[in-house]
């Protein structure tokens, strides 16, 4: 009882910080977040030890299945807890902001060396793209953790695939932090245990085996969000670029775009205020984003298996490497939001020379499957490969 209305407390003095953000959160950006992410990024590399692997190698884990198979069991609860059939959302990147029609065109400078999979020449790919919030609730958006997604879906991608779900696709999911919420799936299974439990604050806090930088780093880039077409998103798990080659990739944001959040701090505040600046936005302009890729040069300062270290950019920039255009649009009718929640987005489905790193990447092929599985099953429904010829206006 006592740690449950701590943790009520630190949630609403977080909520209550969401409504003030705006007025000093850019500033602070602007001339702290780097330098604090600098300290963080020390302490939590103090602390690691050398394993000794080559670039884009990986290490397995004798954790690694239990972890996934309680990982699997803890967000299939949640879900069932909070979804009823006919109803069922995913357990994680859960509120649809929106999803939008799109083309990724590739670069024709891309280096030759990187020039591998879907980025090996010049051309274009009709894409899908879903903005999502954080999970497993689907609460109002002033009232969630600062948290967004991004996930591509390339079509008409031809080439041998990681998985037969889909034979024509390529995945690309991202978010806004550039490091996980847990170093590996082991902690992520703990996360999970709290967060069914209605207490995820604690597995950061909690004195026997605390996580406290984790929730620092991640807090730096948690805020109040403004509008997803304006936000930077980060893959934050390696990638195979080509064999013998790993990357991280990001989607950084090239337009100016609506920004305004009404009611702030202390009035109504839209229960769907960033859907709604995503609308004004897309009625309006045109929105470009940079497909950026990031190449893993140190496998110790850059590695595979600790999901809470960013790579640093000083070692490997981010290359520009295709851009992401998003027409005028009209997206927020129902067959949209219908169509989303049929949509399976899993990093597994897509090209060998894009195979995901890791064991959180491990992991999210089978957690990612039955999980998708579940919510298809309870809501009646059955997955379709989409091919872009989809009539959803």
């Amino acid at each position: 009882m006592l740690l449950r209305t701590l943790h009520q407390a630190l949630e609403s003095l977080m909520h209550f910080e969401r409504r003030l953000e705006p007025y000093f959160r850019p500033q602070w950006n602007r001339l702290f977040r780097e330098p604090t992410a600098r300290v963080l990024q020390c302490l939590i590399n103090f602390r690691r030890e050398n394993e000794g692997l080559g670039l884009a190698e990986e290490k397995h884990y004798d954790w690694e299945e239990q972890s996934l198979n309680d990982i699997i069991d803890l967000m299939a609860d949640q879900m069932r807890g909070h979804f009823k059939p006919g109803g069922f959302e995913r357990g994680g990147n859960t509120k649809t902001h929106g999803i939008v029609r799109a083309t990724v065109t590739i670069r024709d400078d891309v280096p030759y060396h990187m020039q591998k999979g879907v980025f090996a020449e010049q051309r274009s790919y009709p894409a899908y793209i879903r903005f999502a919030g954080p999970g497993p609730d689907v609460p109002a958006d002033i009232e969630d953790v600062g948290f967004s997604s991004m996930s591509i879906k390339l079509m008409d991608v031809p080439g041998e695939k990681l998985m037969d779900t889909e034979h024509n696709t390529q995945d690309f999911p991202a978010v806004c932090t550039p490091t996980f919420v847990t170093p590996n799936t082991r902690a992520n299974a703990r996360l999970q245990y709290w967060s069914l439990v209605d207490m995820p604050i604690y597995y950061f806090i909690n004195f026997r085996e605390s996580h406290l930088l984790d929730f620092m780093m991640q807090s730096l880039w948690n805020e109040t969000q403004y509008n997803p077409l304006g936000q930077r998103h980060y893959s934050n798990t390696p990638y195979l670029l080509g064999e013998g080659q790993a990357m991280m990739y990001s989607f950084v944001p090239r337009t100016e775009v609506h920004r305004k959040i009404p009611g702030v701090p202390f009035g109504r505040v839209p229960f769907d205020y960033l859907r709604d600046n995503m609308v004004k936005t897309l009625d309006e302009k045109d929105v470009e984003f940079d497909f950026m890729l990031q190449l893993q040069t140190d496998p110790h300062a850059m590695p595979v298996e600790n999901a809470a270290v960013r790579w640093p950019e000083e070692l490997s920039p981010f290359i520009p490497a295709a851009k992401i255009q998003i027409p005028k649009q009209k997206f927020d009718s129902p067959d949209r939001f219908e169509f989303a929640r049929t949509l399976r987005i899993n990093p597994w489905q897509g090209l060998k020379e894009h195979r995901p790193l890791g064991n959180q990447n491990r992991a999210r092929k089978r957690m990612y499957y039955e999980l998708s599985a579940l919510r298809m099953k309870m809501n009646d429904v059955s997955h379709e490969e989409p091919d872009g010829s989809e009539d959803l206006d």
